[in-house]
């Protein structure tokens, strides 16, 4: 293993370090605006899409029961989730529909990202991502008003031109370079994952810092609350895969799909639909909180694959 990969093996580390720097001085993060969090992520898809093939995509086309799973699943378990947890901690109204807001809201573009650094199936999340995204538009306010008694607009266009920036433009740039400069792709993805590693890094320090004053007068109920939605859509996607019988890698990428939300898309509903700007708490401490959890579990999947392959002294 080079050490450039045992850096990015260390994905959770740095998440949590960065974590904890915004919080206590947030002034070092607090230029991420919500522009540099789009480029910096297009940055990270574009090195994703270098690792795909056209073959990938069309391999995905072969199973759309997976796609089907990992769709329900995302619109089963998390409000399902979101609605429990909010009664269970007891939220007050703001925190308990900032909470179900964010469940509501469909896999985050950070999904694919962590499928990359954790080896799952990344055209699949990309797959899941895009589908559930385009759902969102109906699904979201649906489920929110459903569920915590409010309707939440939704701009379609917005949403879907957003996902188009930052998902299908970039990928579709690496797998046209992947076809046409093969040479210089092989140059670009030994430190591709680190790239990526360091932009889920910045995009949440930006995060944590936009909502520090928040999070330490609130912390720990809330905290508590988030990290159980989430908790339960990492693993309730996993084993709702390997119940039906798929292999490791696509639970995994199932797992990460279901788990890790559009946390941004739910602070930018939150601020638009609610005057209370407590809302947006659950929904910017969330951000955090799946890129930490999804981190954690890609670092040790990374870490066993590489073991597993690793030849033996």
């Amino acid at each position: 293993m080079s050490r450039l990969e045992w850096l990015t093996n260390l994905f959770p580390l740095w998440v949590l370090i960065t974590a904890i720097v915004a919080l206590l001085h947030p002034p070092l993060f607090l230029w991420v605006s919500s522009d540099y969090i789009v480029w910096i992520l297009m940055v990270v898809m574009l090195g994703m899409g270098l690792t795909l093939s056209w073959a990938d995509f069309k391999a995905v086309g072969l199973m759309p029961r997976s796609v089907a799973l990992g769709f329900l699943a995302q619109y089963l378990i998390m409000p399902t989730a979101g609605w429990l947890v909010a009664r269970l901690y007891q939220l007050p109204p703001p925190f308990a529909v900032g909470l179900i807001l964010v469940a509501c809201c469909p896999g985050g573009t950070a999904s694919n990202v962590v499928s990359f650094i954790a080896r799952a199936h990344v055209a699949l999340s990309v797959v899941m991502t895009l589908c559930s995204t385009l759902a969102a538009v109906v699904l979201t306010p649906l489920l929110t008003k459903l569920l915590a008694g409010q309707y939440v607009e939704v701009n379609a266009m917005q949403l879907f031109l957003g996902t188009v920036q930052v998902v299908l433009l970039p990928i579709l740039v690496g797998l046209a370079l992947n076809t046409k400069a093969p040479n210089l792709v092989k140059k670009v993805l030994p430190i591709s994952p680190f790239i990526s590693v360091l932009g889920i890094c910045i995009i949440c320090g930006g995060v944590f810092a936009a909502s520090a004053s928040a999070i330490l007068t609130h912390g720990v109920q809330l905290l508590a609350a988030v990290i159980s939605l989430h908790s339960i859509g990492f693993f309730g996607g996993y084993y709702i895969a390997r119940w039906v019988g798929y292999s490791q890698r696509t639970c995994r990428t199932i797992s990460i799909e279901v788990g890790m939300q559009n946390s941004g898309l739910g602070v930018a509903l939150a601020r638009q639909a609610f005057a209370n700007p407590l809302t947006a708490v659950p929904c910017a401490i969330s951000g955090v909180t799946h890129s930490l959890i999804g981190s954690l579990l890609a670092g040790i999947w990374r870490w066993q694959q590489s073991t597993a392959i690793a030849p033996k002294p």
